[in-house]
């Protein structure tokens, strides 16, 4: 191993934190999503949203999926070619990203897919590697837009169509 480059228990595991966050969205599987952050996630998603920067609460970033995602007939996230870097009890990784989002639709196409990077930082917090930093950029995108907002009307419906409590 040359000097600098991280140990590969420690690459995997900055890796298999970062698939387990794309397997957890798209399975809808919140408890395995919200496992993979620390309390306070410093987020930037401002390439594909304008003004989607700032630090949140990682239960309201899981709050947000559950308001988007299960409206979607499908979604896949493939992670491929990481890049990782670990300094003591912190990591970094880029990482390409390919997200297909589906949704059967009367507006346009039923898929949007965005691609590019995701530029993270994971902080270890015993025997697990957690991201505490989550930075979106994106390169490409094809497909109906739409498809995302269609699938948050979707949720707000549901969740409205349910008896008050």
């Amino acid at each position: 191993m040359s000097a600098g480059a991280p140990d590969p228990a420690d690459e995997l595991a900055v890796c298999r934190t970062l698939y387990r966050f794309a397997a957890a969205i798209d399975q809808r599987d919140w408890n395995a999503y919200r496992s993979v952050f620390t309390d306070e996630i410093d987020l930037d998603y401002s390439s594909y949203r304008a003004g989607s920067v700032g630090r949140v609460h990682a239960d309201d970033w899981v709050d947000r999926a559950k308001a988007l995602f299960p409206g979607l007939d499908a979604s896949q996230h493939c992670l491929y070619n990481p890049l990782v870097t670990v300094a003591g009890d912190t990591a970094d990784i880029s990482i390409y990203v390919q997200a297909e989002h589906f949704l059967t639709n009367a507006d346009g196409d039923n898929w949007f897919t965005l691609g590019g990077y995701y530029s993270d930082r994971l902080v270890r917090d015993g025997s697990v590697w957690r991201i505490s930093g989550k930075k979106l950029v994106v390169t490409w995108n094809r497909g109906n837009r739409n498809v995302l907002t269609l699938a948050a009307k979707r949720v707000r419906q549901k969740l409205d169509a349910l008896p008050a409590t």
